[in-house]
């Protein structure tokens, strides 16, 4: 078949994008769209140097730096790539790629990594943190996000089949649309994330792209009232400054960092300190491929990637609310318990998802679907 994979944007090498080099693996003579691409050239070996088909948006200036901005624009721009000649579209969204237009001959499976977060369950939270819960401009911002939810809502019947990244996200994806989704997990590279063989070292560390959801703010604010135990961060985006302005001397900022350094303070860490209320979550994955165990909030996708102290072969420690307080409270749980997290417990949790488990059972369903799309049994679920 000819194939489209739709993605929503390419500006940056995080969790998604390696999610899309995993499908691109699996579908190497696919097409590639989406609404924006900026990755340098590089740094395209993880879409396999493909040409990527983009929209009116790519156009636009400074659109790169300020792409979040032109949210109300993008229903119209994915609505736009035209990919009428393909037989098979699989879209990878988290934003708007899903709405992506497909006709009654056209096959289109949606692997949702999250409907908008900002426009369904946490549109308060982020109202709230981006300083737009009151105002003019509130009320601008709130009756944009009223019409993206119509939008998303209706295209969500343009889908075919919805797949989903954890079973957080598919009762998210009911929830919001009344659809149900096939859960196949993400993978994690084990060739290069594993043990390097070495002690662990006395320091904890943090990484993620520098976004209010993330709360790396709440991390170092932690650590900062915990002189005695050093931290290390990395990461970049726009809150940057926010975190910046927590830092204290037992902290070390690291700012953007390649794969390389991910991996080898991975390996070195004593422990990841995960504050996110996550879809799914690679970095706890990858930190325990490299037999770190990990402290997490003890809500969405860490829940099924992450055995707390009730299993008998724990790899971390929940913390129960986004607050210093709690955050400190499993970090000495951790360090009362750190015998338990043994190298052998986080490596065959991290074997639950690893690259051959996921493609297959990506491919498998995929291929159920266009076999029954041909012999005319469409279902809808």
């Amino acid at each position: 078949m000819k194939i489209a994979i739709i993605c929503d944007w390419l500006v940056t090498t995080a969790g998604a994008e390696k999610f899309l080099s995993e499908i691109l693996h699996i579908y190497p003579h696919a097409d590639l769209f989406s609404l924006i691409d900026f990755i340098p050239q590089d740094q395209r070996a993880f879409i396999l140097n493909k040409p990527v088909t983009t929209s009116f948006l790519q156009h636009i200036p400074f659109i790169k730096k300020y792409y979040r901005y032109f949210l109300p624009l993008m229903p119209l721009a994915i609505e736009n790539l035209d990919v009428s000649s393909y037989e098979l579209i699989i879209s990878i969204s988290h934003a708007v790629a899903k709405g992506v237009i497909t006709g009654p001959d056209q096959l289109h499976i949606s692997y949702v990594h999250s409907p908008m977060r900002y426009a369904w369950d946490m549109q308060h939270q982020y109202l709230q943190e981006s300083g737009l819960d009151g105002g003019v401009k509130g009320y601008l911002a709130k009756y944009m996000l009223h019409k993206m939810r119509i939008w998303d809502y209706r295209t969500s019947h343009g889908v075919d089949h919805f797949m989903a990244n954890s079973n957080f996200i598919a009762r998210r994806v009911f929830k919001t649309y009344r659809r149900v989704a096939k859960v196949i997990y993400p993978a994690v590279d084990l060739s290069l994330f594993k043990p390097s063989g070495k002690p662990k070292e006395n320091f904890y560390f943090a990484a993620s792209r520098l976004v209010p959801y993330k709360k790396m703010d709440l991390i170092a604010k932690c650590f900062a009232a915990m002189p005695d135990k050093r931290l290390v961060m990395m990461g970049d985006g726009p809150d940057k400054d926010k975190v910046c302005q927590q830092l204290a001397p037992n902290i070390t900022f690291l700012g953007y960092g390649s794969n390389e350094v991910l991996i080898d303070h991975l390996q070195r860490a004593k422990a990841l300190v995960f504050a996110a209320e996550e879809d799914f979550g690679l970095v706890p994955i990858e930190a325990q491929a490299c037999g770190t165990p990990v402290i997490a909030f003890g809500k969405g996708g860490a829940l099924e990637t992450v055995q707390d102290l009730t299993h008998s072969h724990p790899t971390g420690v929940f913390f129960a609310a986004q607050t210093v307080e709690s955050m400190q409270q499993a970090i000495e749980a951790f360090e009362l318990r750190q015998h338990v997290f043994t190298l052998e417990n986080c490596l065959q949790q991290a074997r639950k998802f690893d690259v051959a488990t996921f493609r297959q059972a990506f491919s498998k369903y995929v291929d159920e679907k266009v076999a029954q799309f041909k012999q005319g049994k469409m279902s809808y679920e």
